[in-house]
């Protein structure tokens, strides 16, 4: 059945063209099958027929907090798709709480970009409405995304109201480590920390500090695929409802334009995004994503690039945990995204296209810092160079990473001898023993917590401190693993060693007592022992046992990526193969 409505005015697609007219448009025995189950749902013909059917993936689940206002703000999304004349279908999808998911969502990241690609294929839908943001949601679907290609808009979920205790701001995560050391230090009590527990998230919402969520979400609409101003969009405010109703309409018009995600997510586009990142202080954590989203869109990006903008686009977002007083509310209040990319607009690709229809340029044009102690100018910034730096050498050939902004300075060049750990528990019991004999000049060292080791890459790369150390008043010091951070987390933190050491890599023949040096302007990071030692070793050494021997923890460890290339699947690379084919339908 067919409709003779025609397309909106300039519009390249004709409703006969549109991808869920093979479903619902041939005159025959199969196409009556799915009018029919249409029409058992309530659905009237007129209300499908000729119109762009929008999925609309939600991530909502019971034990995921950041979304929990996506149970009702799907209805938001709903009613912009009715308005423009669409047909809205609400497909959910995984939803990977950061909170709850062990032994990491990072194992699920690539679950949910699988899943979410296959109910894009598999289903009659013209475009698609990505409702995510707790922190692998927003790469995981928009991976999905990019790789089926059809129109699509993200909504994130945005960022939660701050936190508050005895008058004092709280930051989610970053104010979780701050007091778990002053408790373990004894400069707090269990009546103060059950305070901080209790006030610390009061709203829906993701993390209110610059921590993995808004990273991702910013980078989403630095490369073009969120409406102007809503990655800032705060998750309690009235306006989040108006941008899910607003996406709604988009995504509509973006159908009937064929604006599909190649045409955005060009090279610049994700040059953009690294800029963005970088001046955001981002969370370690976007290196991996944006790698991994990148080169789904066909482009060769790597950390060479993030090393190239990270020497030339300061951070001016004084928002923590790089900041040291600011969150994620302020940021909102002081103009958000748009102001911050306005501000550093000579370091971005103006006329890279965006899902609102308009560039880059347009979206930004005119909008202003209302504080500017929040976003900085680029010559005042809170630090000189980007949010995160490369490094590498003999126990990183492949290049691992540093938030060089958010730790104690006086370790952006240090040597001190390594105490290595080879699990997380030995670790945990070593740094609660006050008796340990270790100093601030020592160098705290995990292996086996990469993409394989972990296994799943978990956030164990913000090593606890040694209590004995916490007494005598020390918060920092040099730590380095294969592990991934939170990016709500700060400190001396060296971490997404590469290649891991559950496969072989360099950090798994690093010895206690070794010396091991970084020296973060020279973007260096070496163990100090002869090469025919490390020879010798590396041929004592055997390979651990794998975790899995079945499921889907058995293809994770079979196809995962290392760090550096963005761990995602190797058979879901572009150039993997060709291109997989739109479903048959007989």
């Amino acid at each position: 059945m067919t409709d003779e409505r025609s397309a909106p005015a300039g519009a390249r697609k004709k409703p006969e063209e549109l991808r869920s007219a093979r479903w619902f448009g041939p005159a025959d025995l199969r196409s009556f099958g799915h009018r029919s189950r249409a029409m058992q749902m309530g659905y009237a013909p007129e209300e499908w027929a000729g119109r762009p059917v929008i999925a609309i993936l939600n991530t909502w689940s019971d034990l995921q907090p950041c979304h929990a206002h996506f149970k009702t703000r799907v209805e938001d999304v709903k009613r912009g798709v009715l308005m423009a004349g669409g047909f809205p279908v609400e497909l959910p999808a995984l939803s990977l709480s950061e909170s709850y998911l062990k032994p990491t969502s990072m194992l699920y990241r690539n679950m949910l970009a699988m899943e979410a690609e296959e109910l894009l294929r598999a289903h009659p839908v013209d475009g698609v409405v990505l409702m995510g943001g707790c922190d692998k949601t927003t790469p995981a679907l928009l991976l999905a995304a990019t790789s089926m290609n059809i129109p699509a808009i993200f909504v994130p979920a945005g960022p939660m109201l701050r936190g508050n205790w005895h008058g004092k701001t709280l930051g989610s995560g970053s104010d979780s480590w701050k007091y778990w050391d002053e408790l373990r230090a004894g400069k707090i009590t269990e009546k103060d920390w059950l305070g901080v527990e209790g006030g610390i998230a009061r709203s829906y919402g993701t993390c209110m500090t610059m921590g993995t969520a808004s990273t991702m979400t910013a980078i989403a609409e630095a490369v073009g695929m969120v409406l102007p101003g809503g990655s800032s969009m705060l998750a309690a405010d009235a306006g989040h409802i108006r941008l899910a109703s607003e996406s709604g309409r988009r995504i509509v018009e973006a159908v009937w334009e064929d604006l599909t995600p190649r045409k955005i997510q060009t090279f610049e586009a994700y040059e953009n995004a690294i800029a963005v990142a970088m001046a955001m202080g981002c969370s370690t954590n976007a290196i991996i994503h944006l790698i991994a989203m990148a080169r789904r869109a066909g482009h060769a990006i790597g950390l060479a690039d993030f090393e190239r903008f990270s020497r030339k686009v300061p951070v001016i977002c004084n928002v923590r945990p790089t900041g040291d007083t600011y969150l994620m509310e302020d940021f909102f209040y002081a103009g958000g995204i748009l102001a911050l990319m306005n501000r550093m607009r000579e370091h971005l690709h103006l006329g890279c296209m965006t899902i609102s229809g308009r560039t880059l340029g347009e979206n930004i044009e005119g909008a202003e810092v209302y504080n500017e102690d929040v976003i900085r100018t680029l010559d005042k910034p809170i630090y000189g160079e980007g949010s995160l730096a490369v490094l590498t050498g003999n126990l990183s050939p492949q290049g691992c990473v540093i938030k060089p902004a958010a730790m104690d300075q006086k370790f952006l060049k240090h040597s001190g001898p390594a105490m290595v750990f080879d699990d997380y528990p030995s670790l945990k019991k070593a740094v609660d023993d006050e008796s340990w004999d270790i100093t601030a000049d020592h160098v705290l060292v995990l292996r086996n917590a990469g993409p394989q080791g972990g296994p799943g890459m978990p956030e164990w790369g913000m090593l606890p401190m040694p209590k004995k150390l916490l007494k005598e008043g020390h918060r920092d010091m040099l730590r380095i693993s294969d592990a991934r951070m939170s990016g709500t987390s700060y400190g001396a933190c060296v971490l997404h060693v590469a290649p891991e050491s559950f496969i072989g890599g360099p950090l798994a023949l690093l010895r206690t007592g070794d010396i091991v040096s970084i020296d973060v302007d020279a973007r260096s990071i070496n163990m100090e022992v002869p090469e025919a030692e490390l020879a010798a070793r590396r041929a004592a050494w055997a390979k651990p046992e794998t975790h899995y021997e079945r499921g889907y923890g058995w293809v994770f460890t079979k196809h995962i990526q290392q760090a550096d290339e963005g761990c995602d699947f190797d058979f879901l690379r572009t150039d993997f193969g060709a291109p997989v084919p739109e479903p048959s339908i007989y």
